[in-house]
């Protein structure tokens, strides 16, 4: 590979070695879970990336032709297979080697699974705390473009995880009031690799914190109407709008920026309303609405009927504890009651990982899993056949 004369300034060849030492670090040290990543794999869950003889790199860095709504410059994510830890640890520690580039970023996440489902992804530089022990972890790699079309590489990412004192992400069952706009951009790609249809169904959050890998619902939200009338269970396949880095529904410790806001107020809000930022976004745009998630048409049109951007109620299920049903088969009617005279009250996104309270007897349903008279109630008043639910997974689900 040719570089040229003035390469060694051009291009930096760096280590970075992260250290974030227990008080027992030695002991700790020993009974580490260590492992490289393979980064040569790329397929379909993976986005904008390639990998070379050089390492992983954006397969695209061009910055957007047209403003974009989620970020200004190319991003790409490598999605590493999970791996089962030999013991169970919360704390997992990356050690990546890069070639940077000027206004390049690379940075690695992971996240672990627990018997409510994965948690949010962390940054593993320097460390990623888990609020209690998990078995099962998953890493990517996120890599963004400079404003100019450079593209960092990396070259190698090592990881070692173990154990330390617990720390809590965030409370349960996060409820907040946002401003929702339409996503529309059909035929566009999602940050997770979807392809946007028409009448689509899932929803953009803006932190990849809470971004589902494609054709799941690892990552759902309830979104309702302000009056409760209607509701949507999707899935978060996309980053946006305004700002990437706006998990503005953890608390302010957790919170990745704009940790003066107050918890479950988005920064594009506090821009739109207050000024906040210079009313600005993170990349310096100007913020032209309050908006703190993006609806796919389907979820704006259909889900809740809503015919023009408006205050939505958001539960960021994820946060919550209890059963989870995976909706095999949708978009579903969410209804009144067990059967399918009931009023319908929203839908339920294919892929979306929906809450059961309990179950009861009702009409018999025959579906893509089952034939089954069983119907689960999600929340007061919303119910779905258990015909179109594929796995449940968490605690066993009690009679109401």
């Amino acid at each position: 590979m040719k570089h040229p004369r003035n390469a060694v300034l051009a291009v930096v060849l760096a280590t970075v070695l992260v250290i974030a030492l227990h008080p027992n670090s030695a002991s700790s040290a020993a009974r580490a879970d260590r492992w490289n990543a393979d980064l040569s794999v790329v397929d379909a869950d993976d986005v904008n990336v390639r990998h070379t003889r050089v390492g992983l790199r954006l397969a695209d860095a061009r910055p957007p032709g047209v403003p974009a709504r989620r970020s200004a410059v190319a991003e790409g994510m490598l999605v590493i297979a999970p791996r089962t830890l030999s013991r169970p640890a919360s704390r997992i520690r990356a050690e990546v080697t890069t070639v940077a580039r000027p206004g390049a970023t690379a940075t690695v996440q992971v996240r672990g699974w627990r018997t409510t489902g994965w948690t949010e992804w962390r940054d593993a530089l320097p460390a990623a705390v888990f609020d209690q022990p998990v078995r099962r972890v998953q890493a990517r790699v996120v890599l963004t473009g400079s404003r100019s079309g450079a593209s960092a590489v990396v070259r190698a990412v090592r990881f070692a995880a173990d154990t330390v004192a617990s720390t809590t992400a965030a409370t349960p069952g996060l409820t907040y009031r946002v401003f929702a706009t339409r996503i529309g951009l059909v035929g566009e790609v999602t940050a997770n690799g979807h392809t946007v249809r028409v009448r689509d169904h899932f929803v953009a959050l803006p932190s990849r914190r809470g971004l589902s890998p494609r054709n799941s619902g690892d990552y759902t939200v309830r979104v309702c109407t302000v009056t409760g009338s209607r509701c949507e269970y999707a899935p978060v396949w996309d980053v946006g709008p305004w700002n990437t880095r706006d998990d503005y529904w953890n608390i302010s410790g957790v919170r990745e920026n704009w940790k003066a806001l107050p918890q479950g107020r988005p920064q594009a809000q506090a821009a739109y309303q207050d000024g906040y930022n210079g009313g600005r976004d993170q990349f310096g745009r100007v913020v032209l609405n309050p908006a703190g998630i993006d609806l796919a048409d389907g979820t704006f049109w259909d889900g809740l009927q809503l015919t023009t951007n408006a205050w939505v109620d958001v539960a960021y299920l994820w946060t919550g504890t209890g059963s989870r049903g995976v909706v095999g088969d949708g978009p579903l009617v969410v209804r009144a009651g067990p059967g399918t005279g009931y009023q319908s009250r929203g839908l339920a996104a294919q892929y979306a990982n929906v809450p059961i309270q309990c179950y009861v007897t009702g009409q018999t349903i025959v579906g893509p899993y089952r034939t089954t008279n069983r119907w689960n109630r999600l929340a007061s008043g919303q119910f779905v056949s258990h015909a179109y639910i594929s796995t449940v997974w968490g605690e066993s689900v009690p009679v109401c």
